[in-house]
């Protein structure tokens, strides 16, 4: 049976036919979440924002503008105005995905351009802006790309059935060809025209997902070869004529302060053309990377400490802890958990999970063309609106006068959602003796010390268990940093931020009393989103101390969940399917010298059901090798199942580097570590074997950029257990093992 989406401005999603500029067809569309009314524009119309988008759009919906569009040329090549970003997680493959499969064309008829930054146009009401991040990709653009698709197909088809006289629903389409039941043909590209001048149907219906000819299947990137062979263009691949490249150094302490710099060795090397000092920076501006990287070092800037010269990890988690024990904003409130756990047998444990730095592959950088008319930045960014209006406040520009050239991203992880390295380029760029183009490039260490970097988090957690050893009240206090509410604040409601309880506030498990908490602690250390975000910490904490209930239940682990998943059933048949690969119940293959145990997680995160089971060996110094990681996820229907694998893989691996090693420290204000020496990451040697079964379904698309990241730290750590018979509650486990 056919999907049928009925576009009314009721439902704030429509759909408007038009002519693209120099011929062609345009469909433009309305992204969930981002639509506004035309009289709260502050921009041109996107038919101008867009460049060579509409020019004759017909007004289908009064007082509604679109804010998505694809065209379609002469030639029946298909470009897709994305307003999403490629950072790795393979949004530019899926998404054309979605129209190819309406529409009915080749994939490698689809093209993408990036949106401009609109804030207008692009604003996602919960994240605050024009954002890519939270998993939320594929799984907004799933319905409204699939009907802008199915329209374009329509009004093609309708178009060839008026030129041959004859009825649409005697013509089919495939690879970019209408055809009639008598044989005539036609290709998009000479029906775009004539279409251009239709109105879609009222009704869009979409295919019935058993003709499905590409969602679904496995698909090569698109974006592969080009990074393969090496054209693909990133942020720090910017160049301008006559580019200035700068070097900086941010004050070693948080907090701190430039004093004074004594710049005349840095000038006497060759190349070096300026030394420009800021607020709380120093930087060296030379004609090539490494002149500037040579005048830097010859500096020897005196910093002024600020108010941060003693803050230490110690402290802030001794601050942590007292607050801790204070009462929180109710995230979630089900009968009376804090009654019930004044009696009978009650469980209770502290976790702690740690700073972590993004160390995205491609250091931070941002290049500057700063006039007297205009401004253009030269960056890979998660928020381009946001660095357009960093870019404009900073300069006193008007905002259309900013312009952001987005890039590939080298990573992002989330730390591409800070535009602070924006600021810090433009800032540089209006300081220079002499304008001109300039690129500010961050090396690794600056990277590492001057990250923002995921909140320190203490949890407090407290289960009361009935006479067969089942939760019959739970109790979960979440203290750390609200990064929502510096992010986007009308997302924290009575006190509660929703990242922050994440995978807490929405167990899956049939527990009576439930009580969760957040209690909002802001350190002096600065905090933004990481890949996995809230349940990164609170898949570890919650599923840790299920496998310590099981313990004290004195059951099995996956039987003991199976048990409390009698009302979920979808998380229930991961379980079950993770289980049966991995072969729970039966002896984990021995190492000599080493003592072997598994260990098994569950989460809902993102939309996504997951499951993930771990092998691991211990060594006599405490030394953890991963053998084997078995993930089984229910992520509603797979667009491109060859993606979610790699993706799954990439954020097993990002969350097992965390898990077993990552943590940032500070001591007298300073961050300690430097560089991969001391922050370490997972090499290729020490990377596990990664199963990843995929259950086949229907349902809308969950997440998959962020979960894999977020469910492996606890079944590593219930391995461990399984191991060892030492819990651990505090993140690392190097740091914890080497304790022990």
């Amino acid at each position: 049976m056919n999907e049928v989406g009925e576009v009314r401005s009721g439902r704030r999603r429509f759909l408007q036919v038009g002519a693209a500029a120099g011929g062609g067809l345009l469909i433009g569309f309305i992204l969930p979440g981002c639509d506004r009314k035309e009289s709260d524009r502050k921009e041109p119309p996107p038919e101008k924002a867009v460049g060579q988008a509409a020019t004759a759009v017909s007004d289908r919906a009064p007082g509604l503008a679109p804010n998505a569009f694809i065209r379609i040329d002469r030639q029946g090549i298909v470009t897709l105005v994305m307003h999403k970003v490629e950072m790795g997680q393979g949004t530019y493959t899926s998404m054309p995905m979605l129209i190819a499969e309406e529409l009915g064309v080749d994939l490698a008829k689809v093209k993408l351009e990036h949106a401009p930054a609109d804030n207008n146009l692009y604003s996602d009401p919960l994240l605050g802006g024009q954002v890519t991040g939270g998993s939320t990709s594929v799984r907004g653009a799933w319905k409204p790309l699939r009907e802008a698709g199915a329209a374009a197909r329509a009004v093609l088809v309708q178009a060839a059935a008026q030129q041959w006289n004859v009825a649409a629903d005697t013509c089919q389409v495939a690879n970019g060809v209408v055809t009639h039941n008598s044989g005539k043909t036609a290709h998009y590209g000479e029906l775009v025209d004539a279409a251009a001048k239709l109105t879609p149907p009222k009704a869009i219906a979409l295919k019935d997902p058993s003709t499905y000819n590409l969602i679904g299947k496995k698909h090569a990137r698109l974006d592969s070869p080009i990074k393969v062979d090496g054209s693909a263009q990133f942020g720090i691949d910017a160049k301008l004529p006559n580019m200035g490249i700068a070097a900086v150094a941010a004050c070693p302490i948080i907090g701190g302060k430039l004093k004074a710099v004594d710049p005349r060795k840095a000038l006497a090397i060759k190349g070096v053309r300026e030394v420009i000092k800021l607020e709380s920076a120093v930087a060296v501006v030379a004609d090539h990377m490494w002149a500037a990287k040579q005048g830097l070092a010859a500096l020897e800037p005196q910093w002024d400490a600020g108010p941060n010269a003693n803050v230490s990890t110690r402290s802030i988690v001794a601050d942590m802890m007292a607050k801790s024990q204070g009462a929180g904003a109710v995230a979630t409130d089900k009968g009376n958990a804090a009654k019930e756990l004044q009696s009978g047998r009650k469980i209770e444990a502290i976790y702690e999970a740690p700073f972590l730095a993004h160390a995205t592959m491609e250091p931070m950088n941002c290049a500057v063309d700063l006039r007297a008319d205009g401004c253009d930045l030269y960056c890979g960014t998660q928020v381009p609106s946001l660095a357009q209006g960093a870019a404009a406040k900073l300069t006193g520009l008007p905002l259309e006068k900013v312009k952001v050239h987005n890039f590939y991203l080298g990573g992002g992880f989330g730390r591409r959602l800070e535009v602070d390295y924006v600021m810090q380029a433009v800032a540089l760029a209006k300081a220079q003796a002499k304008p001109g183009p300039l690129k500010v490039v961050w090396s690794r260490e600056e990277d590492i010390q001057h990250d923002m970097y995921r909140p320190y988090y203490v949890d407090r957690i407290a289960a009361k268990l009935d006479d067969k050893g089942y939760p019959r009240a739970w109790f979960h206090r979440v203290t750390g940093s609200s990064i929502m509410s510096r992010f986007a604040p009308p997302a924290v409601k009575n006190g509660v931020d929703p990242d922050a309880v994440e995978g807490a506030a929405d167990l899956q498990y049939s527990i009576p009393e439930l009580r969760v908490e957040y209690l909002r602690h802001e350190p002096p250390v600065p905090t933004a989103f990481w890949r996995g975000v809230g349940p990164t910490h609170n898949v570890f904490v919650v599923e840790s101390f299920v496998d310590e209930l099981a313990q004290a239940a004195k059951q099995d682990p996956v039987a003991y969940r199976r048990a409390l998943l009698d009302k979920s059933p979808r998380l229930l048949a991961v379980l079950n399917l993770a289980a049966e690969k991995a072969g729970w119940g039966k002896p984990v293959a021995a190492v000599a010298g080493r003592k072997v145990g598994r260990g098994v997680s569950c989460q809902f995160a993102f939309g996504t059901y997951m499951c993930q089971i771990v092998d691991v060996s211990v060594g006599g110094d405490g030394d953890v090798k991963v053998h084997r990681v078995v993930c089984a996820l229910d992520c509603g229907q797979a667009v491109n199942p060859d993606g979610i694998v790699a993706q799954m893989e990439g954020g097993i691996v990002f969350g097992l580097t965390g898990a077993l090693w990552g943590e940032i420290t500070l001591d007298k204000g300073r961050v300690m570590q430097t560089n991969f020496g001391d922050y370490r990451v997972m090499r290729m040697n020490e990377a596990p074997p990664i199963e990843v079964h995929i259950v086949a379904s229907r349902d809308d698309p969950g997440g998959i950029g962020e979960p894999g990241t977020a469910g492996v730290a606890p079944a590593l750590c219930n391995a461990i257990y399984a191991a060892t018979g030492q819990r651990i509650r505090k993140l690392p486990v190097a740091t914890a093992l080497k304790k022990a």
